[in-house]
């Protein structure tokens, strides 16, 4: 009877989660985003010295968490879990860059950015969870899913180490496209509303739009995140609250680091790095088998490496431009002729 109660895990060696944690989580989770929503109800700007500490938070519990994890389910597990987290974290810092992008894109002043962050957030919540079990279904169905998640992977490190800039382009999202098309939206920002009433009838408001953007571009986000978690574990709960736990704090990270995103330059690299090592794992998963803390010894230095060269290598300067008292000689010119 026992069973009944019991969510498996899509692996013959996984963890067994009873559903009451899974209700526990989001639960916890929904009353954390309540609270997050209430406190920041009437804030039009959130202050360096506030984000620093509320990523404290998020980054605090999420430690507390892991440790019982380890405490419920092992010392395994837990790694696990440490090690997805630090992966879903490195990649919710490089989105980062996107967001900015498309805030500039929009001129979308930083007293709405943080309402459109959060309901961003929201919905990447729903995106991960539906993403999560489909991917850990698809493993347990068809076990060479596995070899597509880790090609997949191995192209999105590649494709990250040799892309030079964030290209950002909303004119071409599909999503917007229809929107624009079929959604009434007035030409202006509204404050911090999403919807106004005009003439009786609701109509959007270019903050809306935005927010459209930010959740179609978090389900890409997933494609390359979920099954980079995936490599490293096929339990559901784990991959689902190692994501969750890292894009929870995304909101407070983004008003901490978008100042100084690029002073990170060498985090791309680390991150294609990291992407290729899950994917190369996830390949070799039937031959040979990478002990977890093995994967979160070099998942850690490789990020590590990155951000320390990122801050002790200075960025070149740009070269100034010649002027004319640089310039050489002409040679000189003869008047016979």
């Amino acid at each position: 009877m026992r069973s009944a109660f019991l969510l498996q895990a899509p692996v013959n060696d996984g963890i067994q989660v009873p559903i009451g944690y899974w209700v526990a989580f989001f639960a916890l989770i929904s009353v954390l985003l309540f609270l997050d929503l209430f406190l920041h109800r009437k804030v039009t700007r959130i202050s360096a010295r506030k984000a620093i500490a509320w990523v404290a938070f998020w980054v605090s519990l999420a430690v507390i968490f892991n440790i019982w994890v380890g405490v419920r389910f092992g010392q395994k597990t837990a790694l696990e879990f440490t090690t997805g987290y630090l992966i879903e974290e490195a990649l919710s810092v490089d989105n980062l860059f996107v967001f900015i992008v498309i805030f500039r894109y929009f001129k979308v002043k930083p007293e709405y950015q943080h309402r459109i962050l959060f309901w961003g957030i929201l919905g990447a919540v729903v995106f991960r969870l539906l993403f999560v079990l489909a991917g850990t279904e698809l493993i347990k169905r068809f076990h060479a899913v596995v070899y597509f998640f880790g090609l997949l992977l191995i192209y999105s490190g590649w494709k990250l180490l040799v892309q030079r800039d964030v290209e950002v382009d909303p004119d071409r999202n599909w999503a917007v496209r229809l929107f624009r098309r079929y959604v009434p939206t007035t030409a202006e920002f509204e404050g911090p509303r999403f919807l106004v009433r005009r003439d009786g009838k609701l109509v959007a408001t270019p903050l809306l739009l935005v927010l459209l953007v930010v959740e179609t571009t978090d389900v890409v986000f997933a494609v390359d995140s979920v099954p980079a978690v995936l490599a490293i574990t096929k339990d559901a709960f784990i991959v689902f609250t190692s994501n969750v736990f890292a894009i929870l704090g995304l909101r407070s990270l983004y008003f901490v680091l978008a100042g100084m995103m690029e002073a990170f330059r060498y985090l791309k690299a680390g991150l294609s790095l990291v992407l290729v090592f899950v994917g190369l794992k996830m390949l070799l998963s039937d031959a040979i088998e990478i002990p977890i803390y093995v994967s979160l010894g070099v998942v850690a230095s490789i990020l590590a490496t990155s951000v320390v060269l990122s801050l002790v290598i200075p960025r070149p300067l740009p070269r100034p431009p010649a002027s004319p008292a640089d310039a050489p000689p002409l040679p000189p010119t003869s008047d016979e002729g």
